[in-house]
């Protein structure tokens, strides 16, 4: 017994010492760390002494010391360049600015030079690289906006051949187009554009052909979108032939956007394209009621106080109908307040329409409705 004791009092005082060891490192150490898991949002360089969520994102916290913790090797990343130049549209390129950065991509914008560019509605933004000194990514972002001087600026065009004869994918989004139109990358293939650009990007570019009914269209390496709220779409497309449609879905939903990768709205589609364009500002001061409709019909309401008498303004309206190929196909019994007339035409799809427009007021207040639906 006496000589189990004999060894059993070492033994326990070398546990002891080793267990007061840890604690002392430990405590050395300090502290346990969190930290956001890294996306490239500014919140990565925050840290916190207790587990939960980051107050700035909403990302559970990992412990600092953890491979989940750990950036990403950025040279390992795909890169994506986003061209920014003076009077680009913002949601053009936010859009997929965003949902590239949620899908933990290399995104940045370049443009001519790095000074201040001014967006569309006066937002300033300071491109992370030029032309000169910009990596080679591996997908291009071509935004609209006021792309005119951008389109016909030869810095540009030749940034944009250049990049992507290295680039995996080159996407436009709405009249962004035409910048890539104007660079011929886009002769003998499918596009598409903001609707009504559509035929304007037809007649300047022929050796292009125009799509209306789709959101995006995908040429292989080129992409092109619709307007505006498609290029976020056209993003997630893109990231699902990188990364598969199971993470650009995981990567919308995390966005709490409603990805259709199959379809979804186009706004080419809808009928009141089909409507000619009637200037009622000429004819009085008028406020719009209501517009909406979907692709087999329209409907168009404006009030206000034209400055011609119910009957005279009719006749205005009328000719303007007309004017666009429309052709009266009856009236009801005219009134000095309440006028209406039938239509048909021909819409821009080869198909048959009709049309019904309404006059109900006088000159002090008037009802202006003008409604259409495919024939049959």
């Amino acid at each position: 017994m006496k000589a189990r004791l004999r060894y059993a009092v070492p033994l326990l005082l070398v546990l002891f010492l080793l267990a007061m060891s840890a604690v002392t490192s430990t405590n050395a150490a300090g502290p346990k760390r969190y930290v956001c898991p890294p996306c490239g949002a500014l919140c990565d360089t925050m840290t916190f002494t207790a587990p939960g969520v980051c107050p700035k994102c909403g990302m559970t916290l990992v412990d600092a010391s953890s491979v989940a913790a750990t950036p990403a090797d950025a040279s390992k990343r795909e890169k994506v360049a986003i061209l920014v130049f003076d009077g680009v549209e913002i949601l053009d390129f936010t859009g997929p600015y965003e949902m590239f950065g949620a899908a933990g991509c290399d995104v940045y914008a370049v443009a001519a030079a790095k000074t201040p560019v001014t967006t569309s509605m006066g937002l300033t933004v300071v491109p992370k690289y030029s032309f000169a000194d910009a990596p080679q990514p591996d997908v291009l972002v071509i935004p609209g906006g006021g792309v005119y001087a951008a389109s016909r600026d030869e810095a540009t065009l030749g940034y944009i051949k250049a990049v992507h004869a290295h680039a995996s994918y080159t996407m436009s989004v709405c009249n962004g187009a035409f910048i890539l139109a104007n660079t011929g990358l886009l002769d003998g293939l499918a596009a598409t554009t903001t609707y009504h650009n559509l035929q304007k990007l037809a007649s300047q570019f022929p050796k292009i052909r125009v799509v209306q009914d789709q959101r995006y269209v995908d040429n292989g390496t080129i992409i092109t979108t619709a307007g505006l709220s498609a290029g976020t779409d056209g993003a997630l497309h893109v990231i699902a032939r990188i990364f598969g449609t199971g993470y650009a879905q995981e990567v919308a939903l995390g966005e709490e956007y409603d990805w259709k990768p199959t379809g979804g709205f186009v706004r080419a589609a809808l009928a009141d394209h089909q409507l000619p364009t009637i200037q009622l500002d000429d004819l009085g001061k008028w406020d719009l009621v209501r517009t909406e409709g979907d692709a087999d019909h329209w409907e168009y309401v404006a009030t206000g106080r034209p400055n011609l008498a119910v009957p005279a303004l009719m006749s205005r309206i009328e000719g303007e109908l007309v004017k666009g190929g429309w052709k009266k196909a009856g009236a009801a019994d005219p009134s000095p307040t309440s006028r209406t007339s039938d239509w048909r035409f021909t819409g821009s799809d080869g198909k048959p329409w009709r049309g019904t427009l309404k006059l109900d007021g006088t000159n002090h207040g008037c009802t202006a409705e003008l409604s259409i639906a495919r024939a049959g």
